[in-house]
């Protein structure tokens, strides 16, 4: 008896360790950026990325409850850049939980380093939409407030049944660090298939958290003047 209860212990003890191996072969690489020993990896389960793990130089943190679409041109995103202008660097990390036709849907974690990662707040910005800009939608114009702008989009070609009752957000919110910025586009849309324009929302550190600085609106007649479009500098 004593001698099965051995053997026992040693199978226990060598088909462990295979089967720990086993389960973090499970996990891949979903972005990195190596020159900083920085890389995510995540689990793919029922068509998505979950599961997910940050090792960050050298120290790993585990975020179990994220996700992200498996599409590639979705991937999840790194940046390492001053965006508080502390001289320190933060690191941001957007996924995205929508995409589609008409459809990308991102959020972003923002962390500073002070003996570990540390979680720093987010605007929400369709709050900052909300709370900052006015919109009016007819079957003649399109109008748009922020501040004291005044944008008007024509919509007299457009079939006035398809019209929605007045601008729509949240359908496309796609973050990115631009010129040392955290920034978002929220695109307004008048039409289950048709956008106005881009509402451009540039982040600074404000009173422990991300706050809008800046709030403009581009038209989509306008996309030359857009940043989001053409390269992209980080």
């Amino acid at each position: 008896m004593k001698r099965n209860i051995i053997w026992l212990l040693v199978i226990f003890l060598l088909v462990m360790p295979n089967n720990a191996e086993a389960k973090v072969e499970e996990y891949k690489v979903v972005s990195e950026l190596p020159e900083e020993n920085i890389i995510l990896y995540a689990k793919k389960k029922n068509g998505l990325f979950q599961d997910f793990r940050i090792h960050f130089k050298g120290e790993t943190y585990f975020r179990p409850f994220w996700m992200n679409v498996t599409n590639p041109t979705y991937a999840p995103e790194l940046f390492y850049e001053d965006i508080d202008k502390d001289g320190k660097k933060e690191l941001i990390i957007t996924l995205t939980k929508g995409s589609g036709s008409g459809v990308r849907v991102e959020e972003v974690y923002v962390y500073r380093y002070s003996n570990g990662l540390i979680d720093i707040l987010v605007d929400n910005p369709l709050a900052i939409i909300y709370k900052n800009v006015k919109t009016k939608l007819t079957s003649e114009k399109a109008e748009i407030i922020v501040g004291d702008k005044v944008s008007i989009v024509d919509t007299k070609s457009i079939e006035p049944s398809h019209l929605f009752e007045d601008i729509s957000f949240g359908s496309i919110i796609d973050y990115e660090v631009i010129n040392k910025n955290l920034m978002v586009r929220v695109s307004g849309q008048i039409t289950p298939a048709m956008f106005v324009g881009d509402f451009i929302i540039v982040y600074e550190y404000c009173n422990k958290m991300y706050q809008a600085k800046t709030i403009d609106f581009i038209p989509y007649f306008s996309i030359d003047t857009n940043p989001f479009y053409g390269p992209v500098k980080h």
